[in-house]
């Protein structure tokens, strides 16, 4: 830990670099790794080895020597350890004790080896047969309403189990299949689907290869995507400039040691990522993109009365766009003064970042949840789009959005199927195919499963690994409910707490993991998946499994489908269980357009890419062309601010993975050997009459009366805006009510929540 000369604490070293091999060797220990790791790890992420479980950044063509990044390590590190939680560890411990310990202690028992199933009589999990599981399971599913259950998936199953799982769940009776997305990147499939036609980005790998400059708004490349730095660092090289927007200054995007560069590790010289590194307040980034907008269209008005030359691109403007009459009028009407107040950046400074996007040919603006992850997320999405639109930077090499997804299959699910929403989902082709009408209704995503799941409408739940009940909000609230359903389910690697929040019957179904060999009746087999980039990769593992006793993914979908469903000669479970190249002609066949030739592409140096119609500047939205939005507010927050109120931003260590904790070092901030910390800078500190080191409470200020609180909280001084605190995920989900989400997508507002400080 060090200290900058306002007494804040920070890491004073860089992205990468010894630090990150540091980290990599001390999980390496922790989790007892054999040898043969090595071996996985130099496999990982390159043609013919298999793909990462943690991050969905792109995976090239031609690979570095260790084409892995220090939590990509560690997720595999965590998957391959020779720790095991078998049936002897439940028979020692009962599930209302196991409530009581830590998440990464619960992980940390390691590998799932057996079925189990509760049993309530005596609180703890028993060893269960297969057979038996998938029998009971089918029996419960079989009594219910089918609209009574929900099916959810994380974001790391493969194409194949995701397609066999919105199957099995459409052929049920339901589209009740919310996914990780609706938790985290909901907001750019609705928000990018209604102003460009596309619910995923446009960029493709090459495109860093070109652009002049690239904006980065609410996303912790050093934490969640390391990888990335690589091609930002080549790009900076070749003099792209990169500007930052994000209440937290990451050490991702300020300096990067590449640990592959022999040079730079023994010297200690690092890239400066970021030319410009700009704090905006929590939720100002609409003011700050309008601000950056203004002065772009003040120079367009300059330049052309002087020079009769145009900055912004008007010939795209006119044959690709609508709104913009509407746009610019809002952006002319707001003031500098509004701009400031709302964004918390100086007039000066966002000149400063707009003169950096008028003197790029090429731009590319790049996302994460601290974007979207508010109740006006949507229309920050809309404003980006807007910047991007005015210069014409989308459509073109060396341009356009990228959203940058967290889990490694979240965006591919989606393509297969994964949707509540009927009308994403070729139902008429599905109905053709396996003979059956599916249902046309919306289904449930996961704040509308949450809703019913309190109101007792909800009596069955399938989790499709993840760890549902500790990313969601309203933890206690939605922790008492749960008990309350007839059936839960869950399919996983390890032990979290999610498991031990169980229905009245309730089954933990072990399963093989991304690394190791999964051998059916054909052989061995392979999985897909879909990087944020909108390439498909093939995955092979070659590991020993944790235990004799695991299923794959697939083959547990499929022996819960045949359990549960009638039979229908059209839906073959056990052939494709054999062999999931069957599985991937079945892909092909619903979608044709970007599956065609599956089997022959998936292990394509670099993926093979499904396509992007925004890419192309064909433009799916309703009005034919891209559109420009105006905002109806400055700030994307939901609940105003007032005296004493503070919004909260959650965030994620680089020692963890959604809500997987790999430990207790959050080294690029400078925290050690706790998670229960509270981050304010040291104005914010002195006004509230606190000290470094007290010990406080959040409790929720969002106005609803419900009391919502987590304490123990030891309060750091930290470099945020004034009126920002900063905490983590998922130990301060208590504090998001459930109806605090994106107003177009439901996502939860994790970036923004209003709580107040209890000394």
């Amino acid at each position: 830990m060090a200290r900058h000369e306002d007494g804040t604490i920070h890491y004073s070293g860089s992205t990468g670099g010894w630090g990150s091999v540091r980290g990599i060797v001390e999980v390496f220990g922790r989790e007892w790794a054999t040898p043969a790791a090595l071996e996985t790890l130099s496999r990982q992420n390159k043609p013919g080895g298999f793909m990462c479980v943690s991050c969905a950044w792109t995976k090239p063509a031609d690979p570095h020597t260790f084409e892995f990044c220090e939590n990509g390590a560690k997720a595999t590190l965590w998957e391959l350890t020779t720790r095991r939680c078998t049936p002897e560890f439940f028979a020692q411990h009962s599930v209302t004790e196991l409530k009581g310990w830590r998440d990464y202690d619960l992980e940390q028992q390691g590998r799932l080896t057996h079925p189990m199933r509760y049993d309530p009589a005596t609180d703890h999990y028993v060893p269960c047969s297969w057979e038996e599981a998938f029998t009971a399971i089918g029996a419960e599913l079989k009594a219910l309403d089918p609209g009574s259950a929900v099916f959810y998936a994380s974001g790391r199953a493969s194409l194949e189990t995701s397609y066999l799982y919105a199957l099995f769940g459409r052929v049920y009776g339901h589209n009740n299949l919310p996914d990780s997305s609706n938790m985290c990147h909901e907001t750019t499939s609705v928000g990018l689907k209604k102003v460009i036609g596309s619910p995923v980005g446009t960029c493709v790998h090459s495109d860093f290869d070109s652009c002049d400059a690239i904006f980065f708004f609410g996303q912790n490349t050093g934490s969640n995507s390391p990888r990335f730095l690589h091609p930002l660092q080549e790009a900076v090289k070749r003099g792209c400039r990169i500007v930052t927007f994000n209440p937290v200054r990451e050490k991702g995007l300020e300096s990067f040691i590449n640990p592959q560069n022999p040079l730079e590790m023994l010297s200690g010289h690092a890239t400066q990522i970021s030319c410009q590194y700009h704090q905006v307040k929590a939720g100002g980034d609409i003011a700050a993109l309008i601000g950056m907008c203004k002065h772009v269209l003040d120079e367009e008005d300059k330049r052309f009365a002087a020079e009769r030359r145009h900055v912004i691109d008007v010939d795209f403007i006119a044959q690709h766009t609508t709104g913009f009459d509407e746009f610019i009028e809002k952006v002319r009407a707001t003031s500098w003064d509004e701009i400031e107040a709302e964004s918390g950046l100086t007039r000066a400074a966002l000149i400063e970042a707009a003169e950096v996007y008028l003197g790029a040919e090429r731009v590319i603006g790049v996302y994460g949840m601290g974007l979207t992850q508010h109740v006006h997320g949507s229309q920050s999405i809309g404003c980006l789009v807007n910047f991007l639109l005015l210069r014409g930077n989308i459509g073109r090499e060396g341009t356009g959005v990228s959203p940058v997804r967290g889990h490694s299959n979240v965006q591919g699910q989606r393509t297969v199927g994964i949707s509540e929403k009927p009308e994403l989902v070729p139902l008429d082709w599905i109905a053709d195919r396996y003979g059956f009408e599916p249902p046309r209704e919306e289904g449930l995503n996961t704040v509308k499963a949450c809703e019913k799941i309190l109101s007792g409408e909800v009596k069955a739940f399938i989790g499709l690994g993840g760890n549902f009940v500790r990313a969601i909000p309203e933890r206690e609230q939605m922790e008492a409910a749960w008990t309350k359903m007839r059936l839960t389910v869950q399919i996983a690697t390890k032990l979290n707490r999610s498991h031990l929040i169980n229905g009245e019957v309730a089954y933990l179904l072990p399963c093989l993991g991304r690394t190791e060999e999964d051998e059916q009746a054909t052989g061995p087999q392979a999985v897909t998946m879909e990087d944020s980039l909108s390439c498909i990769h093939g995955s092979i593992g070659r590991r020993t499994p944790a235990s004799p006793d695991l299923l794959s993914e697939v083959a547990i979908v499929a022996g819960l489908a045949q359990a549960t469903l009638p039979p229908n000669p059209r839906l073959k479970w056990a052939e494709w269980t054999a062999d999931y190249g069957l599985i991937r002609d079945e892909i092909a066949a619903i979608y044709p357009e970007e599956f065609h030739d599956f089997n022959a592409r998936m292990f394509t140096p670099g993926g093979f890419y499904r396509g992007n119609s925004a890419r192309e500047r064909v433009w799916k939205t309703k009005s034919g062309k891209a559109d420009f939005t105006v905002p109806t507010q400055l700030s994307s927050i939901g609940v105003p601010d007032a005296p004493g109120r503070y919004r909260l931003i959650t965030m994620r260590s680089n020692d963890q993975f959604n809500t997987t904790i790999y430990g207790y070092s959050d080294r690029l901030r400078g925290i050690e050997g706790t998670r229960d910390v509270l981050l304010i800078n040291p104005r914010e500190m002195e006004r509230a009459g606190l000290h470094e080191g007290q010990r406080v409470a959040l409790v929720s200020d969002a106005g609803d009366g419900v009391h919502r609180r987590v304490g123990g909280l030891k309060v750091l001084p930290f470099a945020l805006p004034d009126g920002c605190l900063g905490g983590y995920y998922p130990e301060c989900n208590a504090l998001i009510p459930l109806w605090y989400h994106d107003q177009a997508s439901k996502t939860p507002a994790a970036k923004g929540v209003p709580v107040r400080i209890e000394a």
